[in-house]
């Protein structure tokens, strides 16, 4: 059977984001700037799908702008706030596990002048609050730390970092990637305390190319892109409804079914645990991910690419780290300090609310085969 688990890289769209999509694509197609009744038809339903993620959110409809994705949202972030804090200084501090979204901004940064402190994760892969704490100073412009790492499942403090922050540096601004968070775990954007935050929708089964910013209402940041004024002057071009309508509809899914989601995925990464360890019992964990979507695994002794190929073979996704990679190293699994051996044969399996126990066993089943059709060539 095919057995998908890669569902941290991407989810399977719901029929109803996929009916609400098709639905504005073939009848409410108008353009929302629009002044006929086919236009402003587009441009009710669009504040009504803005009103549904918002909810979802738990944030007002005008903190919130519609982005492409989770990536451009971090970027626009990143750019808001170092503008906004143009005269504070140059110094941005982030984590050493971060997205590439984030990580390679920075690097860029630096490049422009730009100091950049990357917090090292600690053993099970988390971050201490005592290094952002030595790391903070009054010429700190920004904090970015992402609120559920998308290859350990590890949940960040990002609360209590953005007390830290509020307290030694309250000048600087405070973005959290909440991208592998959102309808994961129960947080709003108010509760968590801070400025800027970023949400995909192809993570929440909705399609990909649609994302969205919070930006706390009463913080004046730059535009991302400028033209008609679309997205109250802060994105211009007109607005991809259909996308806006199939995350809206995947939002609403997912806050009604947020708590049996939850539950359910937990139960599958601990069902997954039981079942590797009378199965596979080299099989280790990696960090203590609290997550319940992400289980990062090791098989030391073999090389996780050939490893997830064979498992593909079979009709069985799941990823050698993050999608976004491409092949390359882990940055997390080596900031993490994990030996060769482990780091190589590292690989995620993650879960979504459609996920059955059938596919967990398959993959099990998958890896045991795997295992012993490799070993000869592996040893």
């Amino acid at each position: 059977m095919t057995a998908y688990l890669d569902n941290a890289a991407t989810t399977r769209v719901s029929p109803a984001a996929a009916q609400a999509a098709l639905e504005v694509m073939t009848q409410d197609f108008g353009n929302p700037s629009a002044r006929y009744p086919l236009g402003t038809g587009a441009a009710k339903r669009l504040k009504e799908d803005r009103e549904r993620v918002a909810k979802a959110l738990g944030c007002e409809t005008r903190e919130l702008y519609f982005t492409s994705c989770g990536t451009e949202g971090d970027n626009w972030a990143i750019q808001a706030a170092l503008w906004k804090n143009r005269r504070v200084g140059k110094h941005i501090i982030t984590t050493a596990i971060e997205h590439s979204a984030i990580l390679e901004p920075c690097k860029r940064l630096e490049q422009q002048g730009y100091e950049v402190t990357y917090l090292p994760p600690n053993q099970e892969g988390g971050v201490n609050l005592s290094d952002l704490e030595q790391a903070l100073r009054p010429d700190t412009v920004l904090v970015s730390m992402m609120l559920v790492n998308n290859e350990l499942g590890t949940v960040l403090p990002v609360k209590e970092a953005v007390r830290l922050t509020r307290r030694l540096a309250p000048q600087a601004l405070f973005h959290t990637d909440a991208v592998q968070g959102f309808l994961k775990l129960p947080f709003t954007p108010k509760g968590l305390g801070v400025d800027l935050l970023t949400v995909s929708g192809h993570k929440i089964h909705a399609p990909k190319g649609i994302g969205a910013l919070y930006v706390r209402s009463g913080l004046q940041i730059q535009p991302m892109i400028l033209g008609g004024g679309q997205e109250n002057g802060m994105r211009s071009g007109t607005e991809p409804t259909a996308q806006i309508a199939a995350l809206a509809a995947a939002c609403a899914e997912g806050k009604a079914n947020f708590a049996r989601d939850a539950a359910h995925m937990a139960d599958l990464k601990a069902y997954t645990l039981e079942q590797l360890a009378l199965r596979v019992p080299e099989a280790e964990r990696i960090g203590v991910g609290t997550a319940p979507h992400i289980l990062a695994l090791t098989l030391p002794g073999y090389k996780a690419e050939v490893l997830v190929r064979a498992l593909g073979d079979m009709g069985i996704c799941v990823s050698a780290g993050s999608a976004c990679h491409r092949g390359k190293p882990s940055h997390v699994y080596a900031a993490m300090g994990l030996d060769k051996a482990r780091r190589e044969g590292s690989f995620r399996v993650s879960f979504s609310g459609d996920t059955t126990r059938q596919e967990v066993d398959a993959f099990v089943e998958g890896l045991v085969k795997a295992r012993d059709m490799l070993f000869t060539s592996m040893s």
